[in-house]
């Protein structure tokens, strides 16, 4: 009898974006502790670690010249400045997670969604995370109670810019409720898990279904 449970499969880069606020993190924590298969990309960045934070499981810190050499070594898949740091994803740890058929997630801006597009086109899958409203995007960001008037503007105007790229996703939801939310991202992953050229099994177990 041919065996579809475990099927040979090629792993995916599941990427999250959003303007700050909208719930990309809420939504990426719950994929990770409900859904089997995924696990986050750490990447390399040059910030200083916050509190609680572990080097090489929340990040790998380094110092500036570090990642510049790193670049200049092609190291990583896409990196990025944001807010003064620069973060990078390393890509021999991802290759190699893709061909044995592990799932990551990304929680990256538009710039670093199209320079992995660029470089990993059929491994990509892009969702974008809307807010319901402008007004509702504002009001999250300061019912954190934890950044200053600047901050908070300075915040909105980086999401105006992050919401005009929304048409280079392959995906958009709006979160106007975290749960209806998160059900549409997974059932988005499930989707593409199930693409043909993914399921790289496929031929020999179709070749048993035939013999």
């Amino acid at each position: 009898m041919a065996d579809s449970s475990n099927l040979a499969r090629r792993g995916l880069m599941f990427i999250l974006s959003s303007p700050s606020g909208a719930g990309k993190t809420t939504i990426a924590r719950k994929l990770l502790a409900e859904v089997d298969g995924i696990g986050m990309s750490v990447s390399v960045t040059t910030r200083a670690p916050r509190p609680g934070e572990v080097d090489g499981k929340d990040y790998v810190f380094v110092d500036q010249p570090t990642f510049d050499r790193m670049v200049e070594d092609g190291e990583f898949l896409e990196w990025a400045v944001v807010f003064g740091n620069s973060y990078g994803t390393p890509k021999a740890e991802v290759k190699q997670g893709l061909k044995d058929g592990q799932d990551f997630l990304f929680d990256i801006d538009w710039q670093g969604t199209q320079q992995l597009y660029q470089r990993m086109e059929v491994d990509v899958v892009r969702v974008f995370i809307l807010p319901p409203s402008i007004g509702a995007l504002e009001s999250r960001l300061r019912s954190r109670g934890t950044d200053s008037e600047d901050v908070i503007q300075g915040r909105m105007d980086r999401a105006r810019a992050e919401i005009s790229h929304w048409d280079g996703y392959d995906y958009v939801v709006v979160n106007d409720d975290i749960d209806r939310c998160f059900e549409q991202v997974h059932h988005v992953l499930q989707a593409e898990r199930l693409r043909r050229a993914r399921q790289t099994g496929l031929v020999d177990f179709t070749r048993k279904l035939m013999g």
